[in-house]
């Protein structure tokens, strides 16, 4: 990570409430061809969240902290803030010493920008503003948000204009939370109501809506230079499993999440 930072550009993209049965599931079955077409073999690796509900999670992230391998470590990570004692800091880790990935990228000449979904980066308020707050540059409009049928879509947009918009030099790390999985979502499937709800055949649904967008995303971030992109879902969330439902609590649904990391090449 140390010869890719500086070098390409980055971006974190969190499939926000994003469970890893389902994205499992669908790239098994051909369901995303567009994701699973950049996935490492085409499949989703198995991690565990470092938080189980949106806030704690990017923050943790943001502090280099991102889902962990589900297998015993310990397991080296990309990004580390100087801490004494880190175990999972190695040789190859981009180390930093500002308290967020966010601002050292920024110290290192990047153009940090967010393009923020669910709640929480809504900047509504102050605890809807901490986490854009992080950033040089933040967006957040209501067709991005949880209610959007359309929201994936239109944060697509916004990041195609900003890539656009920069200078050829200017390095970026762009963050993207997407928040087309995050309840309510059951107006991504053809022929559900509001009355019927959310359950995990509408949490698929907006998944393959979003794979339906995403090529658009990997090609603008990819337009300038090549790009290291981490696709990973924040937290899983439960629809009735052994009882619970929504996230926020200890279920192996909202623990276990996919992740990926691969280069965007640039178009030639």
């Amino acid at each position: 990570m140390n010869e890719v930072v500086g070098r390409d550009d980055l971006l974190l993209l969190t499939l926000d409430t994003l469970r890893y049965d389902v994205a499992v599931e669908l790239a098994a079955a051909g369901r995303l061809p567009n994701l699973a077409a950049h996935l490492p073999g085409g499949t989703w690796e198995k991690r565990h969240a470092p938080g189980s509900f949106t806030y704690a999670s990017h923050q943790a992230m943001f502090a280099g902290f991102l889902p962990t391998p589900a297998a015993p470590g310990p397991h080296p990570r990309l990004f580390a803030s100087r801490f004494a004692g880190s175990e999972t800091t190695a040789g190859r880790t981009f180390v930093f010493d500002r308290p967020d990935l966010v601002s050292a990228l920024a110290e290192r000449g990047y153009r940090t920008v967010c393009v923020g979904g669910v709640g929480f980066f809504n900047k509504q308020g102050a605890l809807g503003s901490v986490l854009p707050g992080l950033f040089q540059e933040s967006h957040w409009e209501p067709e991005f948000s949880v209610a959007s049928p359309t929201s994936f879509e239109s944060q697509v947009a916004l990041a195609e204009r900003i890539v656009a918009e920069l200078p050829a030099e200017q390095r970026l790390f762009l963050f993207l939370n997407a928040s087309a999985l995050h309840q309510p979502n059951w107006f991504h499937l053809p022929g559900a109501t509001r009355e019927a709800g959310d359950s995990l055949v509408t949490h698929a649904a907006a998944l393959e809506y979003i794979d339906r967008h995403i090529g658009r995303l990997f090609t603008a971030m990819s337009s300038r230079r090549r790009c290291f992109a981490v696709v990973c879902s924040d937290h899983g969330t439960t629809y009735g499993d052994d009882g619970y439902t929504g996230h926020r609590l200890g279920h192996e649904a909202v623990w276990t999440v996919p992740y990926s990391h691969f280069f965007l090449e640039p178009s030639a």
